[in-house]
């Protein structure tokens, strides 16, 4: 089995094949618990095991099922307002975000991006909010530098969410409009990633043996959710941001002094 896994993707052990599917059953549950987090978990381990020309693609390519199936929650529940202005404009940065992962090394850009992170859930921690009067155009602004971010290095989740939870509203509203604009970065990505030849064999085969498993786990990450796990929303949104800031950090201090 091992050896039919190889002749696709290259040289692996079954050490790291393990640990890739035990980072998806985690990265999977997070995304359909709080609506966002699975992507940058799959990026981080997939880098290590195949390098991030193959992982930011490949955690791409994989959340595509993911997304339709958290997507009518966000039909039905998230505050349009908030979520198309920001989701257009990702479309648009998108391909600058490409362009920056073919061409420059981003560690020092994921350095700020941890940074501004931390320092967001920070003010939210605090109680600092949006207001519902907010205009498209700083939703707008804030979906291009998500949808920039996205394209290069496949971590612009957090951004996403920072900007709807700092908006008033209920937990299955905020939950929602965190999909609705998650759902947007996994798709922002797929022309420019098709343009610059990322999607390779390796990427396809690494993407369809992870999407059972991130099925799965979404489906009980959204069950906890709906059963009791919207009492801990906030909090367990707020938590996640923080570990994946500090985390992101960690990494992109290593990875540029490394260079």
């Amino acid at each position: 089995m091992l050896e039919t896994i190889t002749s696709y993707i290259g040289p692996v052990s079954a050490l790291e094949l393990f640990v890739v599917a035990g980072a998806v059953l985690f990265a999977g549950f997070l995304r359909g618990f709080v609506g966002f987090g699975a992507a940058l978990i799959i990026v981080m381990v997939l880098s290590v095991v195949f390098g991030p020309l193959v992982a930011v693609p490949a955690a791409n390519f994989a959340g595509l099922p993911a997304t339709l199936q958290l997507l009518p929650t966000a039909v039905r529940e998230s505050e349009r307002s908030f979520v198309i202005p920001f989701c257009l404009a990702t479309f648009v940065a998108a391909p600058l975000g490409a362009w920056i992962l073919v061409s420059i090394d981003p560690a020092m850009m994921r350095m700020v991006i941890s940074a501004f992170v931390l320092f967001m859930v920070l003010m939210l921690y605090c109680g600092w909010q949006f207001t519902r009067q907010t205009g498209p155009a700083a939703l707008a602004g804030a979906g291009a530098a998500a949808g920039l971010v996205q394209g290069s290095a496949g971590v612009s989740g957090p951004m996403a969410v920072v900007v709807a939870l700092s908006r008033p509203g209920t937990a299955h509203q905020q939950r929602a409009n965190v999909i609705g604009t998650v759902t947007a970065l996994n798709f922002c990505g797929l022309a420019p990633f098709w343009y610059y030849g990322l999607f390779t064999q390796e990427v396809i085969v690494i993407s369809v043996m992870i999407i059972p498993l991130y099925s799965f786990s979404i489906w009980l990450g959204a069950r906890f959710f709906s059963d009791r796990g919207h009492h801990y929303f906030r909090n367990a949104a707020l938590l996640s941001l923080a570990a994946i800031g500090v985390t992101t950090m960690i990494l992109a201090v290593r990875d540029y002094f490394a260079a």
